[in-house]
């Protein structure tokens, strides 16, 4: 069920936007830095009430959450396609943003942590291959749709999709018993302690800067592309394809973390996320090795979101995963919700999309070496001196 709301979820609420908002930017007379500004806020709000949603996921579980959260989804994307105005516009996507915190992947990933315990490597990448699965059935998904409907109707229809399927599916597939917390000795689980360690800081600063460097890109790609000549419909593709990357990367996550160590293990892929953005930066084309690159990147995407996901529990245990991973959410997905709008405003400032890529690329740098200091020291064994 999991699998199912992560792929529905995050191609209506997420990925439908990229390939909608030139149509939306058209049709309103609103400019697209304006249309953008709603995408951010939903996400700027998503991160908001992430922290006190992961309180009520280590109590409750998700079952309410995430049910509550699709019918709140569904009515915000049915009321923003009514919108006349930008300011209902952006009160509609803050309305997006309180579901997003409650059907996307941080109750999703406080779930599997939770049920499948030891498993929840396999399980968060089970997860996470067929949530990858989105922009490769939404984004060519949508570009039809468009081609028949305007953008209003195009939103309706997915919404409609969306509740048809989320709604039953975290009502009735999410019903197993909630466990109580983990315990490991050897780890402090005082969830303030930890938030108000160095290396809790330091992680925060790591992943909010790979997900300013990663998120931006899926956003700006479309345009880049249409930049390099392509027509909407093949970046939209493009865009979809970057969702097979995810599932081939994510495919062989749990062979990566038995040969690695947490702290090369994160800097190695936002070095790898570096090094594909900065590709796309540098490639004038043809189609083909810009669709190439664009899969390259949704590799390295996709290996982060494991990463994000995997973060808290590799360095301070499961117990506390929601509150823990609600912090840690919160920043990261301020830095992805400006990063359309920066996208954006520096490719008016610098004369388009390449040079924006390569300022994420360094972003992404950045962030890799920051993150070698966000490995907490092991805990004293009871007993040690």
């Amino acid at each position: 069920m999991l699998c199912l709301s992560q792929v529905t979820g995050w191609g209506v609420l997420y990925y439908a936007f990229p390939v909608l908002a030139p149509s939306i930017s058209a049709s309103t007379g609103w400019s697209l830095s304006e249309v953008t500004a709603g995408f951010s806020l939903g996400q700027l709000v998503s991160a908001a009430v992430g922290v006190p949603l992961g309180r009520v996921l280590d109590r409750r579980g998700p079952r309410l959450v995430m049910t509550t959260g699709s019918v709140v989804a569904v009515a915000a994307v049915a009321g923003m396609t009514a919108a006349r105005s930008p300011v209902v516009f952006l009160a509609a996507w803050a309305l997006i943003g309180t579901g997003m915190a409650a059907v996307l992947y941080q109750p999703a990933f406080a779930a599997v942590t939770r049920w499948y315990g030891e498993r929840r490597v396999r399980a968060l990448t089970a997860v996470t291959l067929v949530g990858g699965l989105a922009s490769t059935v939404f984004a060519p998904l949508t570009a039809g749709i468009a081609q028949h409907l305007d953008w209003r109707g195009a939103y309706l229809v997915l919404a409609g999709l969306f509740g048809l399927i989320t709604i039953p599916a975290h009502a009735l597939g999410l019903r197993l018993p909630w466990p109580p917390h983990e315990h490991d000795p050897r780890v402090d689980h005082a969830p303030d302690a930890v938030a108000r360690s160095r290396p809790f800081a330091v992680l925060v600063v790591a992943l909010g800067l790979g997900s300013f460097a990663v998120y931006a890109v899926v956003v700006a790609l479309v345009p880049l592309l249409t930049e390099r000549g392509l027509s909407t419909t093949t970046a939209a593709w493009a865009l979809g394809l970057g969702g097979i990357g995810q599932v081939l990367g994510r495919l062989g996550y749990a062979r990566f973390v038995a040969v690695t160590g947490v702290r090369a293990r994160t800097a190695i892929v936002l070095l790898a996320a570096s090094a594909t953005t900065l590709l796309l930066g540098l490639v004038p084309g043809p189609a083909l090795p810009l669709i190439a690159a664009a899969v390259l990147a949704g590799t390295a995407r996709g290996v982060f979101t494991l990463v994000q996901a995997t973060a808290v529990t590799d360095r301070w245990g499961a117990a506390h995963y929601g509150r823990l991973s609600g912090l840690l959410q919160a920043p990261m997905a301020v830095t992805a919700a400006v990063a359309p709008w920066v996208a954006t405003a520096l490719a008016g400032a610098l004369g388009g999309y390449p040079p924006v890529f390569v300022v994420l690329a360094a972003a992404g740098v950045l962030a890799a070496g920051t993150s070698w200091w966000s490995v907490p020291r092991p805990a004293p064994k009871p007993g040690s001196a």
